[in-house]
C-alpha cells in the first residue's frame, strides 16, 4: 500500500507541472484576447467627442477600465496560486487590497450606470442637467472613495493588530488575513454593498418599467434601458457568485490533492472571473448601435467598413 501511494505521488508530481503549465497558458492567452477586446473598446471611446462627454459613455469607459484592471489582478493572483509561488508579505498585501478595492468599485459602478439610465428615462428633461461631465466624474470619484474603505480597513487592522510574522507566504486572503476580524469585515461589507447596489438596480428597473407603460414615454428607449439595467443585475449576480470562488478554492486546496484543486481553480477562474468581466462589457457595447459600428471597424483593423451616416445619426440621437 505504501509503494502504491508513493507511485501515485510520483505520477502526480510528473503530471501536474505539465497540466499546471497548460492551464496557466490557456488562462493567460484567453485573458490577452479579452484584454485586446477591452483595449479596442477603450480606443473606440477616444475617437468621438460625444463618447468622452456623454455620461453614459463615460461610465461605460470607466467600467471597461475597472474590469480590465480587475482581470489583470485576477490573472496575476491566479498564476501565483497555480504555481504556488511564495511572495513577500508586503507585496501580497498590496496585491490583495488593490484587488479588493477594484472589485468593490466594479460593483458600485453597476449602481451608478443603472441610476444614469433611470434619470435618462424617468427624468428626461433634467438628464442633461443632472448627468453633466463634471458631476459624472465626481460620482466616479465618490465610487472610488467608497471602494477603498474596506481595503483601508484591512490595511489598518493588518498594521495594528495582525500577528502574521512570515516574511514570504502563499498569497491568498486566508493565508495573509488569518484573524477572525477579517472574516467579519468581509461579511459586513459584502452585505452592505450587495444589498445597496441590488436595491438601486431593482429600483431603477421597476421605475423604468413603470414609466414604459405611460403614453408619454419613448417605449423603445425605455425597453432598451430596462434590458440594460437587467444586464447590470445579472452582472451583480455574477459578482456575488465570484465571492464564493475564493472560499471554494481555499476549501478544496486544503482538503484535496493538488491536481483536483488545480482543475477546480481553473474552472472557477474561467467561469466566474474571466467570462463575466469580459463578456459583459462586450455585450453592453455591442448593444449600442453608434458605438458598435465604430468598434467593429477598429476591431477588424478597418476591414469592416463603417457606415458614417448611420453612425452620425445614432450619435445625434444619443445627444
Amino acid at each position: 500500500m505504501s509503494n502504491l501511494n508513493d507511485s501515485k505521488s510520483n505520477i502526480t508530481q510528473i503530471i501536474s507541472p505539465a497540466d499546471r503549465d497548460l492551464k496557466t497558458f490557456l488562462s493567460v492567452s484567453s485573458c490577452v484576447i479579452f484584454l485586446y477586446v477591452n483595449g479596442v473598446m477603450i480606443f473606440t471611446l477616444r475617437k468621438k467627442t460625444i463618447f468622452q462627454e456623454a455620461s453614459r459613455y463615460i461610465l461605460f469607459g470607466h467600467m471597461l477600465w475597472v474590469d480590465t484592471l480587475n482581470l489583470v489582478m485576477s490573472v496575476l493572483l491566479f498564476v501565483l496560486a497555480v504555481c504556488r509561488v511564495f511572495v513577500m508579505k508586503i507585496f501580497c498585501l498590496i496585491l490583495l487590497v488593490a484587488a479588493t478595492a477594484i472589485y468593490q468599485v466594479s460593483i458600485l459602478n453597476l449602481a451608478l450606470m443603472s441610476l444614469e439610465r433611470y434619470v435618462a428615462i424617468c427624468i428626461p428633461l433634467r438628464h442633461a442637467e443632472i448627468t453633466t461631465y463634471g458631476r459624472t466624474n465626481m460620482a466616479i470619484g465618490v465610487v472610488w472613495m467608497l471602494g477603498w474603505i474596506k481595503s483601508l480597513s484591512e490595511i489598518i487592522i493588518f498594521c495594528s493588530i495582525d500577528t502574521n510574522t512570515a516574511m514570504h507566504l502563499f498569497c491568498s486572503k486566508t493565508t495573509l488575513f488569518r484573524l477572525p476580524v477579517y472574516k467579519q469585515l468581509d461579511i459586513g461589507f459584502a452585505c452592505v454593498f450587495f444589498v445597496s447596489v441590488c436595491f438601486v438596480i431593482i429600483f431603477s428597473y421597476a421605475s423604468i418599467a413603470a414609466v414604459a407603460k405611460t403614453a408619454s414615454c419613448d417605449k423603445m428607449s425605455a425597453k432598451k434601458a430596462n434590458k440594460t439595467v437587467l444586464l447590470h443585475l445579472i452582472q451583480l449576480g455574477l459578482c456575488a457568485a465570484s465571492i464564493l470562488v475564493g472560499v471554494i478554492q481555499e476549501v478544496i486546496y486544503v482538503n484535496t490533492d493538488y491536481m483536483t484543486s488545480l482543475h477546480v481553480m481553473y474552472f472557477c477562474f474561467v467561469v466566474f472571473m474571466i467570462f463575466p468581466k469580459c463578456l459583459s462589457p462586450l455585450i453592453y457595447g455591442l448593444r449600442d448601435q453608434a458605438f458598435s459600428t465604430l468598434f467593429k471597424y477598429y476591431f477588424t483593423f478597418g476591414l469592416k467598413k463603417q457606415n458614417s451616416c448611420n453612425t452620425e445619426m445614432h450619435l445625434e440621437r444619443e445627444k
